[in-house]
């Protein structure tokens, strides 16, 4: 066994190259260096599936003059769909949210009064999503399993805190107010929704339920709409996620 004997002046220039060898590799590679600080927890935006399909959601936070209208549509079309609702939307129009409830619709959590979630602690987060929690069961009997945070807002401590509660948070990849301009109107054979289905995988259709339009998020999405724009795009072999 050989012994290797350095002494003083050469281990301290041998530990400064290694510094300065580690800080070089740092700043050129700082994605490695910086993964598991960086790694970002994202929401569920879409799954990858080998077929064409939609899963059609509703945000509910404002009046409910649409509500009873798009039910009909959804059962006229044998739809199921989710319905996130803010918690004093639910306190305020129960028949709305029972009746969602009745037609087999999942009525899920859109935050309890529709805060920045962004700006809240952890703590407040939990104790907003908990309150619309227990305001939808109150009506459906069913705690809600999923949230679509307001704004579409969130950051890692926002997904983190939903998560701790054992829910999974929801974004979307297919927007309402982009569609009509974007993809034709009814009259296009082309036009609806079907233009963005022409690869497989599964989408997440995002409207809204009721008419106070949302500067956020673009325009609500009424039955017309939904007669006009959303139905004609479903078909060549889009299936809708129920």
């Amino acid at each position: 066994m050989k012994i290797y004997v350095c002494k003083q002046k050469t281990a301290t220039l041998v530990v400064g190259i290694l510094a300065v060898c580690a800080i070089f590799y740092a700043v050129a590679y700082p994605a490695v260096t910086t993964v598991s600080a960086t790694e970002r927890q994202l929401p569920i935006y879409c799954v990858e599936v080998d077929q064409k399909v939609c899963a059609i959601s509703f945000d509910a936070a404002w009046g409910n003059e649409d509500t009873q209208h798009l039910i009909d549509i959804l059962e006229k079309y044998q739809i199921k769909a989710t319905f996130f609702v803010v918690g004093d939307w639910a306190v305020k129009y129960p028949d709305s949210v029972k009746a969602l409830a009745d037609a087999g619709h999942e009525v899920m959590n859109h935050s309890d009064t529709h805060r920045h979630f962004n700006a809240l602690s952890a703590d407040e987060i939990v104790a907003d999503v908990t309150r619309c929690n227990e305001k939808v069961a109150a009506v459906t009997g069913v705690a809600p399993t999923l949230i679509r945070c307001p704004y579409g807002e969130y950051d890692d401590h926002v997904v983190a805190a939903i998560r701790a509660l054992g829910m999974e948070p929801i974004q979307w990849d297919v927007e309402p107010s982009a569609t009509p301009a974007t993809h034709g109107d009814a009259g296009d054979a082309r036009g609806g929704l079907r233009p963005l289905f022409e690869k497989s995988g599964a989408k997440t259709f995002a409207g809204k339920c009721g008419k106070t339009p949302d500067a956020n998020r673009g325009l609500p999405l009424s039955g017309d709409y939904m007669k006009r724009f959303v139905m004609p795009g479903l078909g060549g072999g889009v299936r809708l996620l129920l």
